[in-house]
């Protein structure tokens, strides 16, 4: 039996199994709406399994972050910018990259 959840309920639910802390407030925006484009993308409904979902999912600050703690790979660039795009682009052909303003949410691989 599936429950129609809004932005609310998702944060709420986040609140009680007491991971609040594993998302900011616009990186749990990002990962609902995400979800709920998945869900109309593929037609099936997708179960709210808070705890899966901050195994899943991990929020940084910038692509360049997160390919330092997720890989071993070195990205090279002219700049801080073109190192930023280069690691977005390195982490999008691995996983799911969910950009919102002021970090990405990366899915584990």
């Amino acid at each position: 039996m599936y429950q129609s959840v809004n932005f609310y309920d998702f944060e709420q639910a986040f609140r009680r199994a007491d991971r609040a802390e594993n998302f900011s407030y616009k990186g749990l925006r990002a990962l609902f709406e995400w979800f709920e484009d998945l869900e109309e993308d593929t037609g099936e409904e997708i179960e709210l399994d808070v705890i899966s979902i901050c195994c899943d999912f991990s929020e940084y600050s910038s692509a360049t972050e997160a390919v330092g703690e997720l890989s071993s790979d070195t990205i090279e660039g002219d700049d801080d910018d073109e190192i930023e795009e280069l690691s977005l682009e390195y982490l999008r052909d691995r996983t799911a990259v969910i950009e919102f303003c002021g970090g990405i949410i990366v899915q584990s691989f």
